[in-house]
């Protein structure tokens, strides 16, 4: 077994996950994004509770490159405060091989 990053952000609409996550791959930071189906948020904004559909997306990373990949990603959102996570996965150490290579 091995260690990848998985970077998991909420997008405000699929035109704006499949752009990042397109520029993401083509710059090397991530080796592929998962676009998922719409979800809904409710959460607490500026003191008012909010509702609202968004488009989550995982990208899958390096390690030691998910901190380039949140800057990137963080500088090209649309939000004002993006909520981008980072959680440390298991995979066979071909996966882990791959997406080494695929982020150089």
């Amino acid at each position: 077994m091995a260690t990848i990053a998985l970077v998991h952000v909420t997008f405000a609409d699929a035109a704006e996950a499949e752009r990042i996550g397109s520029t993401m791959v083509a710059e090397r930071l991530a080796a592929c994004v998962t676009i998922h189906p719409p979800c809904r948020s409710i959460y607490r904004w500026d003191g008012k509770m909010e509702r609202g559909q968004e488009i989550p997306a995982t990208f899958k990373t390096a390690g030691i490159r998910a901190g380039r990949l949140r800057a990137a990603i963080l500088r090209l959102h649309s939000y004002e405060l993006p909520v981008i996570e980072t959680t440390a996965a298991e995979v066979d150490a071909s996966v882990a091989d791959w997406v080494d290579e695929a982020t150089h």
